[in-house]
């Protein structure tokens, strides 16, 4: 029998029962795709296996292989210890306390009118009136006794300049960002905050006054609440966060007790007092 031809098909005469004719032009295989196709298909899947097969070993985590171990360092980052979170917690408190007892920080702020008198307070607990009002006392001086107590406060105001410039330049605290920078005569370091100089020099003058003048009770308690009142006022004008002030007052304490240790006298610095004396 004649099959008519055409030029989209073939004869499926002589093909055997196993074939088809496809639309394309082209007989299919019994699994439906070209032959030519098929063993390109063949030869690139099992180039891809056996890729796979040798890349195993080396596959990264994101390939099904198995992430290798941290360091140890990387582990410890992973794992705060108590005392870093502890630090951490405290510093959240501290700048958030000293951001709202700021209250005289601007002429804008909730206290903004106390701002002039809090710069009164800023004034009297500076290096600067303290070290030219020592100076002068020690020059206009007529005993031994006074030159002595005179000189030795010196020394005191002079060693605590020193050492608050030191630790500020090591620790390098950014004043809390509300401060408004016109503070009186400052000098490179006071850009930094911690510790808090005015609050070193208030407890260190606070205690050397208490034990080397003799005061009424009164005026002793008026020394004492400047010290504190100084402090405060360093918070209050957003100059220092409240850590800050805490651990000068601490430091001015601390300090005094150098200060009596290394006393000087005549005897102990004869040239001092003899320069002094004249």
């Amino acid at each position: 029998e004649l099959v008519p031809f055409s030029p989209g098909t073939h004869s499926a005469a002589g093909a055997g029962p196993s074939t088809r004719t496809d639309l394309a032009g082209g007989p299919r295989c019994k699994q439906g795709s070209y032959p030519e196709a098929a063993g390109q298909l063949g030869e690139g899947e099992e180039q891809r296996l056996e890729g796979g097969k040798g890349d195993k070993g080396t596959a990264g985590p994101g390939a099904g292989g198995a992430a290798p171990p941290l360091p140890e360092e990387d582990c410890m980052k992973l794992n705060p210890s108590f005392v870093g979170i502890a630090l951490s917690a405290l510093l959240a408190v501290d700048l958030w306390a000293s951001k709202r007892l700021g209250v005289c920080a601007a002429e804008g702020s909730a206290w903004g009118s106390a701002r002039p008198l809090m710069k009164v307070i800023e004034v009297s607990g500076h290096g600067v009136p303290w070290l030219l009002g020592t100076a002068y006392g020690l020059c206009r001086s007529g005993s031994a006794a006074t030159r002595e107590v005179l000189l030795n406060l010196l020394f005191a105001l002079l060693l605590d300049l020193v050492l608050v410039a030191v630790v500020k330049g090591l620790v390098k605290r950014r004043r809390p960002t509300h401060n408004k920078m016109d503070m009186f005569v400052t000098i490179s370091v006071d850009k930094y905050s911690f510790p808090s100089g005015h609050a070193t020099r208030a407890a260190l003058v606070c205690r050397f006054v208490l034990h080397h003048l003799v005061l009424a009770v009164p005026l002793r308690v008026l020394v004492v609440l400047w010290a504190l009142i100084v402090g405060i006022s360093r918070v209050m004008l957003g100059r220092h966060n409240v850590t800050d002030v805490l651990f000068g007052l601490l430091l001015g304490y601390m300090l005094y007790s150098v200060v009596e240790y290394c006393w000087l006298s005549p005897l102990s610095a004869p040239a001092l007092f003899a320069l002094w004396s004249h």
